[in-house]
């Protein structure tokens, strides 16, 4: 009997494509097996601010109610569309150099009432709009 120990040098081979595809599966059952999940609700905390009052230039002031209700300079306005809105604020602004409008917007209101006061003073010219807010500060004690 011919018993050969070293037949040859074979040096033995990995296949990787086996591999590829088992690793393949396993990231499509991750993928299809993972749950996305999606904030509803985002928690935002306000910045506080302490401003000093600036002084009064000319101003033109909007109030919005709660209820979506305008008023120009203490006047109620019948009109509740940018457009309308444009037009009262541009006559209300004639002959002032830069107005500011200050807009009073009701706590309550929606922010869709109040982008539409912005829109109307971006159509009527006004480039400077401020908002009224209450002060929440603790008043000084005596």
């Amino acid at each position: 009997m011919n018993f050969r120990r070293h037949l040859g040098h074979d040096e033995p081979d990995i296949n990787l494509i086996p591999l590829i595809d088992v690793l393949l599966v396993i990231l499509i059952f991750l993928a299809a097996s993972t749950s996305f999940s999606r904030f509803s609700q985002l928690s935002v905390r306000l910045p506080d601010a302490s401003a000093q009052e600036q002084e009064p230039g000319p101003q033109i002031t909007m109030t919005v109610a709660a209820d979506g209700r305008y008023a120009l300079n203490g006047r109620a306005l019948p009109v509740s569309e940018a457009g309308p809105l444009a037009e009262a604020i541009r006559k209300a602004a004639a002959g002032r150099e830069d107005p500011t409008l200050v807009i009073d917007a009701d706590a309550s209101a929606t922010h869709q009432a109040v982008v539409r006061a912005m829109e109307a003073a971006g159509r009527a010219g006004i480039s400077r709009v401020g908002f009224t807010t209450q002060s929440t500060a603790a008043p000084a004690s005596r």
